[in-house]
């Protein structure tokens, strides 16, 4: 069946049955590397993608329900090549280890950041919570969202 997608801004038409995982069709089909496949059950975070704005498992989302909306993946928020604010601040902050968790957690705080521009600590945690970092780089991680929800955070870099 063709299923007609809009992911990063662009209009996708890909061949995929209803249930197919979006995640499946960013890798495969659309050759997208930010998402990746952790555990496949919507319990690690390493998939995270933006659906509609939102926070999203594409490892347990059916590109079905994906038809009329709008996926954004890591690669979406460096169109041009430029890292955005919280990039760098994942940089910045040396966030990654090995790196296989962090497009994930990325696009969860993006999706909080685009929200709440300046969460508290609490709601920084309570919102990163779904997404797993097994290297254990959780303090960088909430240390580069803070810095990019600074109020002066495009100074911060």
């Amino acid at each position: 069946m063709t299923i007609t997608i809009n992911v990063n801004g662009s209009g996708h038409q890909v061949e995929a049955s209803p249930e197919t995982p979006l995640l499946y069709v960013l890798r495969e089909d659309l050759r997208l590397n930010g998402p990746k496949y952790g555990c496949g059950l919507g319990q690690c975070g390493a998939c995270t993608v933006q659906i509609d704005g939102k926070a999203a498992f594409s490892c347990v989302t059916p590109i079905a329900a994906i038809a009329g909306r709008s996926v954004v993946t890591v690669e979406g928020l460096a169109p041009k090549g430029e890292m955005n604010m919280l990039q760098q601040a994942f940089l910045t902050e040396q966030a990654a280890q090995c790196g296989y968790c962090i497009a994930g957690m990325i696009m969860r705080a993006q999706a909080l950041l685009d929200e709440i521009p300046q969460p508290d600590e609490k709601t920084i945690r309570r919102h990163m919570q779904p997404n797993l970092c097994r290297c254990g780089t959780h303090m960088r991680i909430l240390r580069a969202i803070r810095r990019a929800a600074a109020p002066n955070a495009s100074h911060l870099a």
